[in-house]
């Protein structure tokens, strides 16, 4: 393991120290009017949104998070692989931000899931910008917390990518953040974000619920006008609920640029996929560069569908599995192969899922009540176009994220100096 990745998990594991300045972080949150409102309130309506603590990693893990990356956009560029997920011949923009979710294993990392909608990035554009030094000690490190100067910016630019590459020129008029009851979203603080960021753009910009959207007159109408940009927080990914009409007949019609469409789920997000990703034998089937090959099959845990005629040897291995559903998001219908019963094994089976070999997490030690305790952490890379543009990490204790637990939330990321 490299030196600056063994510093950066004794940091994790051995420094308490908190840099969040609260104050700080509630004035960059109420850059958004709305948000001026809302944030005093945010530490009894989200007490674990954010999190004090910080993370720490080394470039070696940010170079082998890249890889992955870079690998899978490799990936999703092959016709062969297009058809093999059920989109051959893809079309327009790219499908909008990914998420790409880590843990750390010393200098390696494991890729656990791939996200199309991801949550918290400008929030956690916010959160780096809201941290202080805790001693004195700790104000070198402080230069790392502006690793992410540009993303702000660069998160926009997702945006004006993605209508260019629909065909479209200028810029947008009107652009909807359409999400079921979004007042009532845990992440509803970073519609208020984003619409400020569209405005700033000198955008229209209105948070929407989808029974708000019409289609007539060939276009997708909201009270506020018509509608040309969708930025789709939906995890319907396949537009398929009656709810979801007019957005699908809008972007069937290419009347509006959606972002993210049901193509761009079909090609990154599937947990499908990760089975096909870290099959050494379907990779050797590609025209995939061996180096690409490489970093899927040593970063992404090895992971296969569950079906019937595997079930007994897989319900043998379950302890060492991790059982999530297909279609599933947020960590809902996932299970730790070590928690089944029966019962919920047999819906399992009944069901669509995939089987994925648990790669363990790494912690971070938070101060608690009484004495720290260490919690559980994995890294989101926000990334498009192969290039990833923030990293921030999520603390938790339980099976899963949950933005339950007291000292736990987003948390930013500190990418340590040296190799």
């Amino acid at each position: 393991m490299a030196e600056t990745s063994r510093r950066a998990s004794q940091l994790n594991l051995g420094c308490a120290c908190q840099f969040l300045d609260r104050d700080k972080l509630c004035a960059e949150l109420s850059r958004e009017p709305a948000l001026a409102e809302l944030c005093p309130d945010l530490g009894n309506s989200r007490p674990h949104l954010f999190s004090a603590s910080s993370v720490f990693v080394s470039p070696a893990q940010v170079a082998r998070m890249a890889s992955v990356i870079h690998a899978v956009e490799q990936l999703a560029a092959l016709p062969a692989w297009q058809t093999a997920v059920g989109v051959p011949g893809r079309t327009g923009p790219r499908g909008g931000l990914l998420g790409f979710d880590f843990h750390l294993d010393d200098a390696d990392v494991q890729l656990i899931e791939i996200n199309t909608n991801p949550g918290g990035a400008l929030l956690n554009v916010a959160l780096a910008r809201a941290q202080r030094a805790c001693c004195a000690e700790t104000e070198s490190l402080l230069t790392s917390a502006g690793a992410w100067p540009q993303a702000e910016a660069a998160i926009l630019d997702v945006f004006r990518q993605e209508w260019q590459q629909a065909g479209r020129t200028g810029e947008p008029v009107r652009i909807a953040l359409v999400d079921s009851a979004p007042a009532e979203q845990y992440l509803y603080p970073e519609f208020l974000l984003y619409r400020h960021l569209f405005q700033q753009a000198g955008w229209q910009a209105v948070i929407a619920d989808p029974a708000e959207l019409v289609w007539r007159e060939s276009g997708l109408w909201h009270a506020e006008g018509r509608v040309d940009f969708v930025y789709n927080r939906l995890t319907d990914f396949r537009l398929e609920e009656p709810a979801h009409a007019a957005i699908r007949q809008a972007h069937a019609a290419d009347a509006i640029v959606l972002s993210p469409h049901p193509q761009a789920h079909a090609l990154y997000a599937n947990k499908r996929n990760l089975a096909l990703m870290s099959d050494p034998a379907f990779l050797d089937s590609l025209p995939l560069p061996e180096e690409a090959r490489q970093s899927l099959l040593c970063g992404v845990p090895r992971t296969e569908l569950v079906v019937p005629a595997r079930g007994e040897a897989l319900w043998a291995a379950r302890k060492g599995l991790f059982f999530k559903p297909l279609e599933g998001y947020g960590s809902r219908a996932a299970y730790r192969g070590d928690k089944l019963t029966l019962r919920v094994w047999d819906e399992i089976l009944q069901g669509e899922y995939v089987a994925q070999r648990i790669a363990p997490p790494s912690e971070r030690l938070v101060p608690q009540p009484g004495e720290a305790a260490r919690l559980k952490l994995d890294i989101r890379a926000y990334a498009y176009a192969g290039e990833i543009l923030l990293l921030a990490a999520r603390l938790y204790s339980g099976q899963t994220t949950n933005f339950r637990t007291p000292g736990g939330g987003f948390a930013p990321v500190w990418v340590l100096t040296g190799s």
